[in-house]
């Protein structure tokens, strides 16, 4: 199998909208052949495998192992199956199961709206095969991408707190300000440059796609354990402030201060 540029052609599966989108764009400026396709729309699966030497899963979480399942059969051995799913452990254990082809799961971590992968972290967990890392990971760094190379499973563990967690926080900061009865309109005259960026972060959530963040946390291997740590963390600051415990509120922050500083 050879890959070099001259005869790379990619494909991608939901490549009509957001990242899947975004990549066929990438790829294209990178001056490779890009073929697409929509749930309703663009070349069908089982052309794809056969007519593309890299296919490349970017559907929503719900439906990437069904489709992994569908196409990862028809991927020939020398070619390589991808996927951009939030979560690696089992969209990679469900493309090694279904293809014969290399295998390398990736997650950008960043969303469609920028405009550029210079600066941005993109993680790859290489699963099976090693021709295709060295082309995948330099092209994505010769556009400036910072490239972390990670099991899937410490990715999951990594993305529980980066995603799960934060999004876990951000999520019941909305819920709470909608239970408080005032409109978030009102609170403009009243708003902190800190604040208006946390609001950000919740409309962003809760107008954009919010099937997407709930699935992010739902189906994160790691969800339990984060909820029992965001619970327990709720319930000693509750405690804490329910005495008026400011000094023991103050020391669990600065133990965490000192903490990330190595102390």
């Amino acid at each position: 199998m050879g890959n070099n540029a001259d005869n790379i052609s990619i494909g991608i599966i939901g490549g009509t909208g957001g990242i899947g989108k975004w990549f066929a764009h990438f790829f294209q400026n990178a001056g490779y052949p890009v073929h697409v396709s929509g749930r309703t729309s663009g070349m069908r699966p089982q052309e794809m495998a056969e007519t593309c030497s890299v296919v490349i899963i970017a559907v929503p979480i719900r439906n990437t192992i069904d489709t992994i399942e569908k196409v990862g059969p028809l991927i020939k051995p020398g070619n390589l199956l991808m996927d951009f799913t939030s979560l690696k452990t089992a969209a990679v254990s469900a493309m090694l199961r279904a293809s014969h082809s290399e295998v390398i799961g990736m997650h950008p971590l960043f969303g469609p709206e920028l405009t550029s992968i210079a600066g941005q972290n993109v993680i790859l967990c290489p699963a099976r095969g090693e021709q295709w890392l060295p082309w995948l990971a330099g092209t994505l760094e010769q556009h400036g991408a910072v490239v972390t190379i990670s099991t899937p499973e410490r990715h999951d563990e990594m993305m529980s707190l980066v995603q799960a967690l934060n999004h876990l926080n951000t999520i019941t900061l909305g819920v709470a300000l909608d239970k408080s009865g005032i409109k978030l309109s009102d609170l403009d005259p009243f708003s902190t440059p800190i604040f208006r960026t946390k609001r950000n972060l919740i409309e962003r959530i809760f107008s954009g796609n919010p099937r997407l963040y709930a699935e992010i946390i739902a189906f994160n291997p790691d969800r339990d354990r984060i909820l029992e740590l965001y619970s327990r963390s709720l319930t000693e600051i509750k405690e804490l402030l329910e005495k008026s415990d400011t000094e023991g509120l103050a020391k669990a922050i600065q133990h965490d201060n000192a903490r990330e500083k190595g102390n």
